[in-house]
Parts: C-alpha cells; structure tokens; sequence
C-alpha cells in the first residue's frame, strides 16, 4: 500500500465537494480532492441540460421552508450563504446571472460548462489537486484514508481533516452511487436509509394504455395530494407519472406509500374552468358527435386525459370525474432515475461544524446528509451552503488544535 501526505482531503468532486475546496484552499490550506469518476462534476453538467437552475430569489423565510424537516437545522447554513451569495460567487466566475418569470436564477449563458471551466481554473490557481479515478474505501487501522486505483492498488493518505462529499444515489452513472452508506453505518454513524426524491411514479396502467400514451404530456393539469394542489405539465410515462408538479408532490406521495403501499393522487384534467362552468359546456346537446369528440370540443379536455377517464374505467366523464379523477400510485420510481435522494448521515450525527461525532476530523456535506428539498434552485443552494458550512468547520476545529 502506497502511504501519501495530504493536508486536507475532500472525497466528492460534485459542487459540496468543489465548494469546500474553494473555502478551503483560500484559507491556505492544501487541499486534494477525491473521485472516482473521470472529470469533476459530472451531474452538475448534466443540470446544466437544463438550463443550471442555481438556486431561487424568493425570500429567505419561504425559502428556507422548501427544507421541511430539515429547515431547522439549514436555516443558519443557508442565512450564512444566501441565494444572493451565490449569485456573487457565479459573478466572480465571470457567469452572471438572472431571475427567470418563475423567480429560479440563472446563468446568463444558461449552461453548466462554462461555469465549471472558469471554476476549475480558480482552484487550480488556488493549487487545488485532483486524485480522479480514486474510489473511496474508508479508513485503515492508523486512521488514514483508504482509495483504490482502477486497477485495483490500494493508496492509503494521512490527512489532517477530511470532508467527504460523496452525494446521494440518484443518477449513479454520474458518480453518487451511495456506496459509502455501508463504510458509515459499519462504523456505527447513524445513516437514514436512502431514498428517491424529486422522482415519478409507478402507476399500474392497461398495455394498451401504455403502449398508445407513453412520452404524452397532460397539460394542463392540477395535481393535488394531502391538502396541496399544483397545477403544470405531467408526463405519461411506460410505467406511470412524471414531471414538475409530480416532484413537487413526491415527498409525500413516497412517504405514503411507504406506509400504506400505496397513494391516490387527485388530477384536475381542465384546470381552465370551473366544476359549474365544465358542468354547463357537458351539459349541451352532443347530436351526432362521438364522447371524444365532445368532450374535447365542449370541454376543452385534451385526447390524453378522454384516454386517462378511460383507463380509470369511467365511461360517461362529468364535470366532476375530470375535474376530480384519483389516480393510484403503486411505488415509487427508482431512485436510480429520482432527481436527487432523501436520506443520508444524520443530523444527530455530527457537531455543529458538521464533524461527525463519532470520527473527529472527518466533516459531511451536500447531499449525504439526511434533507431533502424540491426542484427550482433548492437542490444546489443546500449543497453549497452545507459545504461553506462544512468547510469553515473543518478550519475551526483546526484552529482549535484539533
């Protein structure tokens, strides 16, 4: 086993890990960072398809809301590190940014290469290093960290500190794969099971109807569960129900069927009126045209949603089947294809300066720790802020002399 000196060691190359690399090595400190994969950040490239939602401009309170359970414990963090930090920071970069109509922020360019190109050129500039294709494996019996190399050689390294930012286990081929869930919870660290988050549904359609309407959207539709309705575009998928309001809704829904095994969600399928308003139109005379026919003529209902009152065995839809038509949900997706994870180190685990307790020197952030947040800038700003967070930590315990 090959034995190398490393003042501090960061496990993770997503953006917690990059973050705190950052702080880190602008504190003086040398600072090598781990991964597996081949280049740096491949997820956050992948969120960038869309655009690179960064974080949100609505106000701090609500925000900080978006956290749930968790907002206790990342209110101070991201109060520490506000959306407007970060928006400073990608200014910095040389990627300014902007507030789309939906109050999510922007890079100007609306991409993620850009952005990490200029911020991988800041660390090499701060002597940021990089140990790629170095798969974590923990710690040996003299403390050190432990990595092995593609072909199999075992590196052990005598840091001083280090962070681990390893991710959750959506989107494994990117690098979180959650395999650092067994090294903790081995070493006694209480680690809440991991679980999709942000994800679509099984939902247990006919062959038929999955066949014919996989890839359709529904929109407009209303979606509502648990006394919270959001209206927006849904996705039939081969195996159930995708898309933003789905996510917006899928914390609950999971939990749901976790203890029920099953949920019903609620779908407007024409949002645009009212149950009187719809009830008038249906309650002209159909003459010669056929059900489909007159439900999308006088009732503005789309041939997707005729199809989904079919598929729910209702032959002769009212106002108040398609304005109130319950959908069964069997499962979630895997969290293979969720958009991020729930679940993680928990809180209870480490220290204010995000050390666990258990294993002093060694700090967690992003998304290993147990929060969980939706879409629309919440995902990223949470990482960001937990690795300031994590990595001011990290300089305080090493100002303490450990």
């Amino acid at each position: 086993m090959t034995i190398l000196p490393v003042t501090i060691a960061i496990v993770g190359a997503g953006p917690a890990g990059l973050m705190a690399a950052e702080v880190l090595a602008e504190a003086g400190l040398a600072v090598t960072v781990f991964d597996h994969m081949r280049s740096p950040a491949r997820k956050l490239l992948l969120a960038g398809r869309g655009g690179l939602n960064l974080t949100h401009a609505e106000e701090l309170p609500a925000f900080i809301g978006r956290y749930g359970a968790a907002a206790a414990r990342l209110g101070p963090v991201i109060e520490a590190f506000p959306p407007s930090a970060l928006r400073a920071w990608c200014e910095g970069l040389g990627q300014p940014t902007f507030v789309g109509t939906s109050g999510r922020v922007f890079p100007v360019g609306l991409k993620a290469s850009p952005l990490l190109r200029a911020w991988l050129r800041r660390l090499d500039g701060l002597g940021v290093r990089f140990a790629l294709r170095r798969r974590w494996t923990g710690w040996d019996e003299a403390g050190r960290l432990t990595v092995t190399t593609p072909d199999g050689v075992a590196e052990a390294f005598a840091a001083d500190a280090t962070l681990l930012a390893l991710g959750g286990a959506s989107w494994p081929r990117l690098g979180s794969d959650g395999g650092w869930v067994d090294i903790l919870a081995g070493r006694g660290i209480a680690v809440t099971p991991l679980r999709p988050a942000n994800c679509g549904f099984v939902v247990p359609w006919s062959a038929h109807f999955a066949n014919r309407f996989a890839g359709q959207p529904l929109k407009p539709v209303t979606l509502s569960f648990g006394g919270v309705s959001l209206q927006g575009e849904a996705m039939i998928t081969a195996r159930g129900l995708e898309g933003g309001p789905v996510y917006a809704l899928s914390a609950a829904l999971r939990d749901t069927i976790a203890q029920a095994g099953e949920a019903t969600l609620g779908l407007d399928l024409r949002p645009g009126l009212s149950h009187d308003q719809l009830a008038l139109r249906l309650a002209a005379p159909r003459g010669s045209q056929s059900l489909s026919t007159f439900l999308r003529k006088a009732g503005g209902v789309s041939p997707v949603a005729i199809a989904l009152l079919r598929e729910a065995g209702i032959t002769d839809p009212s106002a108040a089947s398609i304005k109130a038509l319950p959908l069964r949900l069997t499962a979630p997706s895997p969290i293979e294809r969720a958009i991020s994870s729930a679940g993680g180190v928990a809180f209870g685990a480490i220290d204010d300066g995000f050390m666990l307790r258990a294993r002093p020197g060694v700090f967690v952030a992003g998304e290993m720790l147990d929060w969980e947040a939706p879409t629309g800038g919440y995902l990223l700003e949470g990482c960001f802020g937990t690795a300031v967070a994590a990595a001011k930590g990290v300089l305080a315990w090493l100002d303490r002399g450990r």
